[in-house]
């Protein structure tokens, strides 16, 4: 529709010899204010030294009425555009012919690979991961929806310093207990690892011992340490795949470290001198002499061994020689953003044609509202600590619902997930998350379980209807066009920019806003009833909804409950 506005706007200005210009056509903030206004009258305006007013009512009366558009009016220097209800009733039936509304195919016949969350074997599940895992996974989900073949990647640091620091506290304070779960070894090799970490930084003799452990682990020399770090390695794997499942994600392809350096390491060499230069005996590459706003990294030490930039140039060839993607998308916190800068510069100047398909999104850090970094458990957050309390509060407020244990135990666990990738997606990436606990596991206002709760409510009202033997229809419209009515057809447009922006916060804020209005017209209308010959078409509305938000809420990576 915006782009039909558009053409009519073109047309009028066309017939009134108006030279063409770049204008906007958007929706007002305000519903009252039509359902698209633009600034065309602004800009010739001032192009034409020509009152604004004045010129928007020209352009206005000389814009073509279609049947899809009730009315044009000129409101100062803009002009509304207010729809028809033969549009809006269209348009909801369309949702009714289409269980994938909002879907496009701007993406098609391109292959995009989206690497995201990247946890390291012996170390926490962090808030960091969490973070990255929800971003990535929407990302991932939109851009399929829009037609790509989409390829999930983890990159995973399955060796470097943190590994030797888990193994020395594993050895130091001893192994777990083999009869507890995964997931319970897992946090105990995390707690060694912070154990070993505190020690590496405050003894110099334990630094020592560390650092000797980190060079047997490179070179396998050791056959004690081989064994822990072969277990530690499956068990912590392990351990992330049973979070990844309960937070909806399923990877194509995953990279380690250890299989990265000799790659990096390779291309580094055949560029030395090129583009890398030696300098006190280590590898670098002088940033700055290519892009005043980079610096100069290490990619090969004083000892021989690759930094994490050699690992990346490896990581990256790896990529493109297993997938060959359109595009490569990479997510990582907002401390790596510099040294993905240099990396960058670098491949340019070794492959432009890889470096140009690469694209590079980081996001900000969470901090708790509390101010204090600690579960409600006493313990230091982690993603997994975080993921474990928002299920276990959503179990205690659904406690007396009559659900089955079975039913309680996946509803706890579907909006427990959503309650924190709301959190995450609804703020645009980039920045910090203040993150309020109780308002996102809040089943009102704006918060996942909010959305959650609307569209099973929604589907509440479908069965009892079902029950009542009241067929969905869209012939008896309302007397009023309603706000649900006036949101639901944007949902396309909303995907449609979100995918270009990747940035998923534009549909979290759209279905906040529809969940909004359609609950207000739940409370304010009674929709099943067989004395109401409108009663169809508010079941239609309904359903239009359920769908939308259904789509929406799968676009975040999340999971609706047909009840809570």
């Amino acid at each position: 529709m915006q782009d039909k506005i558009k053409k009519l706007i073109s047309d009028a200005l066309k017939k009134l010899d108006i030279e063409s210009v770049d204008f906007v056509v958007e929706h007002p903030e305000d519903l009252k204010n039509g359902d698209y206004s633009t600034n065309v009258a602004m800009v010739c305006a001032k192009n034409l030294k020509q009152n604004p007013k004045d010129l928007a009512e020209k352009i206005s009366g000389a814009i073509e009425k279609t049947k899809e558009i009730e009315k044009v009016q000129a409101v100062g220097g803009f002009i509304n555009f207010y729809l028809s209800q033969e549009f809006f009733a269209n348009s909801v039936k369309e949702i009714l012919e289409n269980n994938n509304f909002g879907q496009n195919k701007i993406l098609s016949g391109k292959k995009i690979m989206v690497e995201y969350t990247q946890p390291n074997p012996f170390k926490p599940f962090h808030v960091g991961h969490l973070m990255s895992n929800a971003i990535g996974e929407s990302i991932s989900r939109m851009v399929e929806f829009s037609g790509a073949h989409t390829v999930r990647a983890n990159y995973q640091g399955d060796v470097g310093l943190h590994v030797a620091k888990a193994i020395y506290g594993l050895q130091k304070f001893s192994m777990p207990d083999e009869t507890q779960t995964i997931s319970i070894q897992a946090q105990y090799i995390g707690e060694c690892y912070s154990k070993g970490s505190n020690l590496y930084d405050t003894d110099e003799n334990i630094k020592k011992e560390i650092d000797e452990i980190n060079k047997k682990v490179y070179d396998k020399s050791d056959v004690e340490i081989n064994k822990i770090y072969d277990w530690g390695r499956k068990l912590t794997l392990e351990a992330f795949e049973e979070i990844y499942k309960t937070l909806g994600t399923k990877f194509d392809d995953y990279f380690f470290e250890s299989e990265m350096a000799v790659a990096g390491q390779k291309i580094v060499k055949d560029n030395l001198g090129s583009v890398f230069v030696e300098s006190d005996g280590a590898v670098v590459f002088k940033g700055e002499e290519h892009d005043p706003k980079l610096h100069t990294r290490v990619f090969i030490t004083k000892t021989g061994l690759p930094t994490y930039e050699t690992k990346e140039l490896g990581l990256t060839k790896k990529k493109f020689e297993k997938e060959n993607p359109d595009l490569s998308i990479v997510i990582t916190a907002h401390e790596q953003e510099e040294y993905m800068k240099v990396v960058r510069q670098a491949l340019m100047l070794i492959d432009d044609k890889i470096a140009e398909r690469m694209k590079h999104i980081v996001h900000g850090m969470m901090r708790l509202a509390s101010g204090k970094m600690s579960s409600r458990k006493g313990n230091v957050v982690t993603g997994e600590s975080l993921i474990e309390d928002s299920r276990a509060e959503i179990a205690e407020k659904i406690k007396d619902r009559d659900f089955t244990e079975e039913e309680k135990k996946q509803v706890a666990s579907d909006v427990g997930v959503a309650a924190l990738k709301y959190s995450i997606l609804k703020q645009s990436i980039g920045g910090d998350i203040i993150y309020d606990f109780e308002k996102s596991i809040s089943f009102e206002g704006d918060s996942g379980p909010y959305l959650q709760y609307s569209y099973a409510r929604a589907q509440s009202v479908l069965k009892n209807a079902e029950k009542e033997n009241i067929k969905i229809s869209v012939d008896n419209l309302l007397t009023e066009i309603s706000e649900t009515e006036k949101l639901l057809y944007r949902f396309s447009e909303v995907v449609l920019y979100s995918t270009e922006k990747f940035e998923s916060h534009h549909i979290a804020n759209y279905l906040i806003e529809l969940a909004r209005v359609y609950n207000s017209f739940y409370g304010n209308t009674k929709i099943v009833d067989k004395n109401d010959a409108s009663s169809p078409y508010k079941l239609a509305l309904t359903h239009a909804f359920a769908t939308v938000m259904k789509n929406g809420l799968n676009l975040l990576g999340i999971k609706v409950p047909e009840k809570m």
